[in-house]
């Protein structure tokens, strides 16, 4: 007989954990945005629901039920940043000269000079700049020196990244 697995099981297996690494800028917004939603927007969707629940049948109410599922994805926000600062980890500076977590990488790609911060995947977003550590380029870079050139395999061959600064 087989045993029935429960889908939050599943999910909670095969979840990957998330690394809790934060700039104090990216803590600090995250603290703000809970203040936020504990403070306005949480007692705003409160009393609406309770004004939506003055309608009458909350089963054929769709204002109540609108209102029920936003005061829960505020419920849900919260207790989600709750958890991320709890957990944070504020990057600090690294060793001088080295390549780490919260290091700016003036790199040369192509004949280009890029500029790239080492953060963690919370923060993370490559169009502006920001490398997560766990990205393919965050893990060759890290532990890298001024003058090393790192090898990076995409789709389209090896590209080579050579580390101008490291500040």
């Amino acid at each position: 007989m087989r045993v029935p697995i429960r889908r939050s099981e599943i999910l909670n297996s095969t979840t990957k954990t998330s690394d809790d690494f934060l700039s104090s800028a990216a803590l600090q917004r995250y603290k703000s945005e809970l203040e936020n939603l504990v403070k306005i927007k949480r007692p705003e969707a409160v009393k609406e629901v309770q004004r939506t629940a003055e309608m009458g049948d909350f089963s054929e109410n769709a204002a109540y039920q609108m209102a029920k599922g936003r005061l829960r994805g505020i419920n849900s926000r919260i207790t989600s940043l709750e958890e991320k600062i709890k957990r944070a980890v504020i990057i600090k500076p690294g060793v001088a000269g080295k390549v780490s977590i919260g290091s700016i990488v003036t790199v040369e790609v192509g004949g280009r000079q890029k500029i790239f911060e080492i953060l963690g995947s919370q923060e993370s977003d490559p169009l502006r700049g920001k490398v997560s550590y766990l990205s393919p380029l965050g893990v060759l870079l890290i532990g890298a020196v001024e003058g090393d050139v790192v090898k990076v395999k995409t789709k389209g061959g090896e590209v080579e990244y050579k580390i101008l600064a490291i500040e």
